[in-house]
């Protein structure tokens, strides 16, 4: 895509907007299926354990406790 707008017979504006339109357009890319890959994870089975590990202890976890 790059190429073809660097060798797109036009002026260097519209070409810088093609081409920061692609930079845009992967970066969404690459983030929806980041997000698509976390929400397919989070239904397994052993990942909703360990959350719920992590939960309980987060919840035991009192920071002002005094100890002895």
């Amino acid at each position: 895509m790059l190429a073809a707008v660097y060798y797109l017979p036009a002026d260097p504006w519209p070409k810088a907007f093609l081409a920061l339109g692609t930079v845009f357009l992967t970066t969404s890319a690459f983030s929806l299926a980041k997000c698509v890959r976390d929400a397919h994870e989070s239904q397994y089975v052993v990942s909703r354990l360990d959350q719920a590990r992590v939960d309980r202890i987060l919840a035991d976890h009192d920071p002002w406790k005094q100890v002895g």
